[in-house]
């Protein structure tokens, strides 16, 4: 065979080993090395530094080792661009030899990494993308944060009970969003309502021409989903289109009025409600002393995203020491059917979808002590992620 031939051949089956062959380079290290690819600037920036803080508050409350590993955080910023986040990944991976991929504050970010983490046998710890389909895009791949079906269906189910006939949805375009749509107008269509649907784009989103069909439209309802970060420019506009004082109900997920951004908002946000899995006045000892220990390390108020940072850590830091400190394809089942009491209430990973099971809440917007806070009124336990519910039926 030509030399030329050889080389070329030689050079192609070492790029194909190079990924597959990480983890075992990982698992011989002393050092456990933990991959936080999140969007540090740009539009998702509040989920970044959300989720940064989180994780290195577990750190500094359950300490750098485990299972006589050095725990190392290695933190890039992937701008929110998903070629970005799937370039840092295999540089991870390949050059850094993580034990594990974590953080992807967007559906594209996630889902460009899962065909790495499959081919690495590197557990991917989703943080904060909340498409229902994501974890069934790798086996790797594990879920803390939240499905958008998972907290849009008790809100379609309120919405319903509570003498709304007619609602829009305003979502962003994109799978998030589309999830939320859909979830919500098939509950509520069920129940005897009437929805119409619009989609705003994911960038550069101006919400004013949507508002002025919602005007226009006069629901009782306008149900809303836009990603973290962007509920502030939403709220903005929408009281400026007079939306507030229209008798039209504002409701959606918690997204829309996330913990970071809500005393930005302003009275506007007074009465507005929602469905989501966590508040910062979520009533339990172990959410106060959380809420407290992250005010002082980070100087802001937790939001949905640094908890699903914070639990992210800890599903890795207990996996690791069931499995003494090995990676890849046994951290994965080690994590598989965890539960435990997190800040945002009983939580366990569902061992057929590796997603979380969880409580979700109905959420009013109040001031407490002079703060404008998601205010839980009621409380549906256990919510399993309904689209793959539905498949397993």
């Amino acid at each position: 065979m030509h030399r030329r031939t050889l080389l070329a051949l030689a050079a192609a089956g070492l790029a194909a080993t190079s990924l597959a062959g990480t983890t075992v380079g990982a698992r011989a290290q002393e050092t456990f090395k933990i991959g936080l690819i999140l969007p540090m600037t740009g539009a998702s920036a509040s989920t970044g530094r959300q989720i940064e803080a989180a994780a290195k508050l577990y750190m500094a409350q359950n300490g750098d080792t485990v299972a006589g590993k050095k725990v190392q955080l290695i933190v890039k910023d992937d701008t929110g661009v998903a070629d970005v986040t799937k370039r840092l990944a295999q540089e991870l991976i390949v050059n850094d030899k993580v034990g594990a991929v974590a953080g992807f504050g967007l559906t594209p970010l996630a889902l460009s990494v899962a065909p790495l983490a499959t081919q690495a046998k590197v557990p991917q710890v989703v943080m904060a993308a909340a498409t229902a389909t994501i974890t069934e895009a790798s086996p790797f791949i594990v879920r803390t944060s939240f499905t958008l079906p998972q907290a849009t269906q008790p809100m379609a189910e309120w919405a319903s009970a509570n003498g709304m006939k007619k609602v829009v949805t305003l979502v962003t375009d994109y799978g998030p969003g589309i999830d939320a749509e859909k979830t919500f107008t098939a509950t509520f269509t069920k129940a005897g309502g009437t929805v119409e649907n619009m989609r705003v784009p994911l960038a550069n989103p101006d919400f004013s021409p949507f508002l002025q069909k919602v005007a226009d439209a006069k629901p009782d309802a306008l149900f809303v989903f836009v990603p973290s970060g962007y509920g502030a420019q939403f709220m903005r506009q929408f009281t400026e289109r007079g939306l507030d004082k229209s008798g039209i109900k504002l409701i959606g997920t918690g997204d829309v009025t996330d913990d970071d951004l809500l005393n930005g908002m302003g009275d506007a946000a007074l009465g507005v409600v929602t469905s989501h899995h966590y508040s910062a006045v979520h009533d339990s000892a172990e959410n106060k002393a959380f809420v407290a220990a992250f005010k002082k390390a980070a100087g802001f108020r937790p939001n949905f995203m640094g908890v699903g940072g914070y639990d992210g850590m800890h599903v890795l830091y207990e996996g690791l020491k069931k499995t003494n400190g090995v990676g890849g394809e046994a951290l994965v089942n080690a994590i598989k059917g965890m539960a435990w009491t997190s800040v945002r209430g009983p939580v366990s990973i569902d061992p057929q979808t590796r997603d979380i099971i969880q409580n979700v809440y109905i959420r009013k917007v109040e001031k407490v002590d002079g703060e404008l806070h998601n205010v839980e009124f009621a409380t549906i336990p256990n919510v399993k992620d309904p689209v793959k519910a539905a498949k397993a039926n």
